[in-house]
């Protein structure tokens, strides 16, 4: 829009005044002057532009019958993931072709099967993935979850699967189970030189310690002190266990969180 002033009328030259919408002045402040604006956002459209066309060209890579994948092998042989398992997990999680096949999203999906504990996946050149797969070694079995059974692997690990076959049994509280997996293996070792076998290991809220023998006997050992480590407590029962077990036959419970003794109590038929 323009405000001309009226001139004289005896043709005298009138003032010109010109003021435009935008705001711009005539000496042309409007992004069409702005050399390093323009360049920036010639930048980001083409920018845009390189990666529509990156997207667009490698979803027709991997519709193009190019270098396709033909076999998945399995590195070594498995126990409790069924072949039908595998297979269905390679369906879904294995797309594209040789070059375009997304490895760690494979991955990913071949680690939520039950009972693997990891998986590998690599290009095997000109039309295979090489699979590798690391299942759990359950050792015991672990405290139920919202009804659902989990296992401790031989990493302390817990995990959700059924096993059948005679476990021992640990409980504590979530985030123990490499502790009382550790404590298995030291009370076991101890309690070999009388051959019994935990079945039962138990940590309290408390940090109190509870053993189950194989022969029923219940081992009250109470908290590891530094003046009284459960390792000396559970070689005091070992060392008394066949002098115990002649004079009371059915031992229920040794309580043996005493400084220098242990009390008995005997089972209930």
């Amino acid at each position: 829009m323009a405000n001309v002033g009226a001139g004289s009328r005896n043709g005298g030259k009138g003032n010109v005044r010109v003021k435009h919408k935008n705001g711009a002045g005539a000496d042309g402040q409007g992004i069409w002057s702005q050399p390093a604006l323009l360049n920036l956002l010639a930048d980001l459209l083409f920018f845009l532009a390189v990666m529509m066309l990156a997207w667009e060209g490698t979803q027709v890579l991997q519709r193009l019958p190019v270098a396709p994948l033909k076999q998945l092998i399995v590195t070594a042989p498995v126990e409790q993931v069924s072949p039908a398992q595998i297979e269905q997990a390679a369906r879904t999680a294995i797309a594209g072709n040789f070059f375009t096949v997304d490895l760690e999203q494979a991955r990913v999906a071949f680690e939520r099967l039950p009972w693997v504990r990891h998986a590998s996946l690599r290009r095997v050149w000109p039309d295979g993935i090489e699979l590798a797969l690391e299942e759990h070694h359950p050792v015991a079995r672990w405290t139920p979850q919202d009804g659902e059974p989990r296992l401790v692997n031989d990493h302390g690990e817990v995990f959700s699967a059924v096993a059948t076959g005679t476990l021992p049994v640990f409980s504590g509280p979530e985030e123990s189970a490499p502790r009382v997996l550790e404590r298995y293996r030291e009370f076991s070792e101890t309690l070999a030189t009388i051959k019994r076998i935990p079945v039962v290991v138990r940590l309290s809220p408390r940090e109190a310690w509870q053993l189950k023998l194989d022969d029923g006997v219940v081992l009250e050992l109470g908290r590891d002190q530094p003046k009284a480590p459960l390792a000396e407590r559970l070689v005091r029962f070992t060392t008394h266990y066949d002098a115990i077990k002649s004079r009371l036959q059915a031992i229920g419970v040794v309580d043996m969180r005493y400084p220098n003794g242990f009390a008995l109590r005997p089972s209930v038929s």
